[in-house]
Formats: structure tokens, C-alpha cells, sequence
């Protein structure tokens, strides 16, 4: 029992590893891009028709380019989510260190949740009492 509970957790740290590993867009084959989340099989079909076609892609704003349906919205979530183009994020994606470090940034709304403003928290405490008298 303990060697298969010893199993599990291995076998689960290893998947996760491998679920955050980088894949380079000019190295990957169509497993590996479809593995990167946001990637289906249709762009990793487009993006390997134009990497033979024309060739490796030098930088973002290459592949952005070149593949059609990867904008500067598309291009930031791949690259969170592990895409690279010769070794590199895109530049100024949001959530570059997020993906690597497993830590999602809290929003000020998050952050202020079960929080009521203020001014409501006054009015409710004035109602009991204005209902006393």
C-alpha cells in the first residue's frame, strides 16, 4: 500500500513537471504544441505547415505574423502557459512569472471580497437604530 501511495505521488509531481515544461515552437512537434494549453490541433497544424513552409520563426512578432489567429492577446497566454520562440517569453506577457513560479496574482476585487464598502456598513449601522426609535 505505502509503495503505491509512494507511486501515485511520484508519478503526480512528475505529470505536473512535465504539464509546466517550456516547448519551443521551433522544436516542437504537433504533441508537444498541442500539449501547451490554448494550443488545439488546428494551430499546432497551422504552426508547423508554416515552419516548414517558411522556415523557423525568428521572434514573436514572426510567428504572430506568420500564424494566423496568434495576436498579442493569443501570443501572451501561450507564452504564460509555456510557449516560447527560440528559447524566449514573449516580451511584457503578463503572467511569465506567474506560470513559472505557480502563484496567480490577487486582483483588488479579490482582494476586497466579503469587504463591504464604508458607506454601506455605516447605513447598516445605523438602521437598528433608526429602528429603535
Amino acid at each position: 500500500m505505502l509503495k503505491k501511495t509512494l507511486l501515485f505521488i511520484l508519478s503526480f509531481f512528475v505529470a505536473t513537471g512535465l504539464a509546466l515544461a517550456e516547448v519551443d515552437v521551433n522544436k516542437a512537434d504537433q504533441a508537444a504544441l498541442d500539449g501547451v494549453r490554448g494550443i488545439g490541433p488546428s494551430m499546432s497544424r497551422r504552426i508547423l505547415d508554416e515552419r516548414q513552409k517558411g522556415g523557423s520563426f525568428k521572434d514573436w512578432s514572426d510567428l504572430q505574423a506568420r500564424v494566423k489567429g496568434i495576436k498579442d492577446k493569443a501570443a501572451a497566454k501561450l507564452s504564460a502557459n509555456g510557449l516560447t520562440v527560440n528559447g524566449q517569453p514573449k516580451a511584457g506577457a503578463s503572467g511569465d512569472a506567474v506560470a513559472r513560479s505557480g502563484k496567480a496574482a490577487k486582483s483588488p476585487r479579490a482582494e476586497n471580497k466579503g469587504k463591504e464598502p464604508a458607506a454601506k456598513a455605516d447605513k447598516m449601522a445605523e438602521e437598528p437604530a433608526a429602528a429603535k426609535k
